[in-house]
């Protein structure tokens, strides 16, 4: 059995040996043998191919966990996780270029509206609510989870349209260094809000007062703080523009993004939305 030690390995596989003794601690690559007396690492020509497809996936910033999941699939099974995984990072990147431009512009002196800003009327309503601070966009997704498995535990009647939707507020920005908070609520027929919330105490009832909103269409893509900043951005320069008086701190309603039942055989529609008053002037 030809083998080879870990420094002509390290050197064919484009691997330091430091690297090799992180893999091998991880489970990733473990050396074919361990010398008893040495403690000197042998590897087989074999395992160049996973040495490389490792190396090659850290050079697209693949986390060692999802390196980990990778490694035992089927080529094909592989290769999908690979591309779901670049079609995550690319969308990613995407959000972060328009914030970048969206930056740039403003720090020359433009201003512009990224995404197209429509507006609606939400009457007054009841709201079944829950807040948290939350740090991080994981944690922020494991609060929405949670939610979720509220409503479908409770299963509330439903109210058509935007005013019926369940949304989530951001009272703040939510990032590592930011912890929102961030409010899910799910508004409920008033005659009923007082019983319903009788039935999970998880969640508190409050009444939101009747407004406009001007908002963004996002589809079902899944969005990112890049995605939050630029489109409350647009939502402010959109303001400037219309002479509209949109007050995105408004303490009372806050920034919002509501997810709505879409057309049969889609997934959740959602849109990225503000409170504002006043009205269109000139």
């Amino acid at each position: 059995m030809d083998e080879m030690g870990i420094g002509e390995f390290a050197s064919r596989s484009r691997l330091s040996a430091r690297a090799l003794r992180i893999y091998d601690e991880l489970g990733l690559l473990s050396p074919a043998r361990v010398d008893e007396d040495s403690g000197y690492r042998f590897y087989q020509p074999g395992q160049l191919k996973q040495a490389r497809l490792i190396a090659s996936l850290r050079q697209l910033h693949f986390p060692l966990a999802e390196i980990k999941a990778i490694l035992p699939l089927e080529p094909g099974q592989a290769a999908e996780r690979v591309r779901q995984f670049w079609a995550a990072t690319e969308s990613k990147h995407s959000s972060l270029r328009a914030l970048a431009t969206y930056l740039i512009d403003e720090l020359s002196g433009k201003r512009s509206v990224v995404y197209e800003v429509k507006t609606r009327e939400i009457p007054e309503r009841s709201l079944l609510c829950v807040k948290r601070n939350v740090t991080g966009e994981k944690a922020a997704w494991t609060f929405g989870k949670e939610f979720i498995a509220l409503l479908r535990h409770y299963k509330f009647p439903q109210i058509d349209g935007h005013a019926g939707a369940f949304f989530q507020i951001f009272w703040g920005e939510v990032s590592e260094d930011s912890d929102g908070p961030i409010e899910w609520c799910r508004p409920v027929p008033t005659d009923q809000a007082e019983a319903l919330a009788a039935r999970c105490p998880e969640l508190t009832l409050r009444t939101e007062p009747a407004h406009g909103e001007a908002f963004v269409p996002i589809g079902d893509s899944q969005l990112d703080g890049a995605d939050w900043q630029v489109g409350s951005r647009s939502l402010e320069a959109w303001s400037d523009q219309q002479q509209r008086n949109v007050d995105i701190r408004l303490a009372s309603l806050g920034l919002r993004i509501t997810y709505l039942p879409s057309e049969v055989g889609q997934d959740t529609y959602q849109d990225f939305a503000v409170p504002f008053t006043g009205q269109v002037r000139g």
